[in-house]
């Protein structure tokens, strides 16, 4: 399950994301409203309890980020575009 927490700082997260257009992305991310809708990787409950969550996110740059993304809304679109090194580390 994907709960992510945004986090303040980047000192904080343990995930560095970059948001992009569709074509650039390593990761297409579809936001779901209930924490049994999150599975995996790709579909994500945010959360404001840091406690709650698999994964602190913080949004930066493209240079500095781990994991380009990209927001869509279907279900179906979200998942991985391409072999990335994060892959199964965000659930």
């Amino acid at each position: 399950m994907a709960r992510i927490y945004q986090a303040a700082s980047m000192g904080e997260a343990r995930v560095r994301a970059a948001l992009v257009s569709r074509g650039e992305a390593d990761l297409l991310v579809c936001r779901v409203s209930s924490w049994g809708m999150a599975h995996g990787d790709a579909r994500w409950f945010i959360t404001r309890d840091k406690q709650e969550a698999t994964a602190w996110v913080y949004f930066t740059s493209i240079g500095m980020a781990q994991v380009k993304i990209c927001f869509v809304d279907g279900l179906g679109e979200a998942g991985w575009q391409r072999p990335h090194a994060l892959k199964g580390r965000l659930a």
